[in-house]
C-alpha cells in the first residue's frame, strides 16, 4: 500500500502563521509564496495528486517540497547554497587581476634624468585584454581573454588608456583642447 506523504504539523502557532502568511502574500519572492502554498494545502487536507493540480506542478514537484518541509522546516522552502557552476579562479585571483589593470604596465615608456625616453623590455607597454590575460596567466592564473573582459567590466575597472604617454619637452607646446561648437560643422539632414 502506498504511503501518503503530507506536510508534518506546525510546531508551534508561529510557524503555522508564517506559512499561511507567505502563502497568501502578494509581495514575496514567488517560489517562497509556491512553496509555502503546498505547505499550507497540505495542512487543510489535500493530497499530492490535488495539490499538484491546484498549483499546475507535477506531483514529484510537491512531494519534494514537503519532504523538505518535514525534514527542515520553514528554512526547508528556500534554495539550497551552491546552485550553479562553482567559480573556476578565486577571489583573490580576481582581485589580482583588478589590481593588474589598475597597474602601470611594466613596458611603459618613462623619461629618464636627461629626458628622453626609454622602456624596458620586460612587458607590455599598454595593457589591453590580451597582455592582461597572458599576464595573468604568466602569474599563474588559469583565466583567458573574455573572463578577464567580464572581471573588469563587472568591476567598472578600464583597462583602454586613450590618452597619449608622449608628452612634448617643448617649452611652447600647449596642449590640444577640446573641440568648440563653432569649429564642428553641423550636420546636413538626411534627404527623405
Amino acid at each position: 500500500m502506498p504511503k501518503f506523504l503530507r506536510a508534518r504539523p506546525a510546531q508551534d502557532d508561529g510557524e503555522d502563521r508564517k506559512i499561511r502568511r507567505l502563502a497568501g502574500a502578494r509581495h514575496a519572492p514567488a517560489d517562497w509564496m509556491e512553496r509555502a502554498r503546498i505547505v499550507a494545502l497540505s495542512w487543510d487536507g489535500l493530497a499530492v495528486p490535488a495539490i499538484a493540480a491546484r498549483i499546475g506542478r507535477h506531483q514529484n514537484t510537491v512531494r519534494r517540497w514537503l519532504h523538505r518541509f518535514n525534514v527542515a522546516g520553514l528554512d526547508g522552502l528556500g534554495d539550497r547554497p551552491g546552485a550553479g557552476r562553482k567559480r573556476r579562479i578565486t577571489e583573490a585571483q580576481r582581485s589580482a587581476i583588478i589590481a593588474m589593470a589598475r597597474s602601470e604596465p611594466p613596458g611603459r615608456l618613462a623619461r629618464d634624468g636627461a629626458g628622453e625616453l626609454s622602456a624596458e623590455e620586460r612587458g607590455p607597454a599598454q595593457w589591453t585584454l590580451d597582455t592582461l590575460a597572458e599576464t595573468a596567466r604568466d602569474a599563474g592564473i588559469a583565466v583567458g581573454r573574455s573572463q578577464v573582459r567580464r572581471i573588469l567590466l563587472a568591476e567598472k575597472v578600464r583597462w583602454r588608456r586613450t590618452r597619449s604617454w608622449a608628452t612634448s619637452t617643448d617649452p611652447e607646446f600647449v596642449p590640444k583642447g577640446p573641440a568648440s561648437w563653432s569649429s564642428i560643422p553641423p550636420r546636413r539632414p538626411a534627404p527623405r
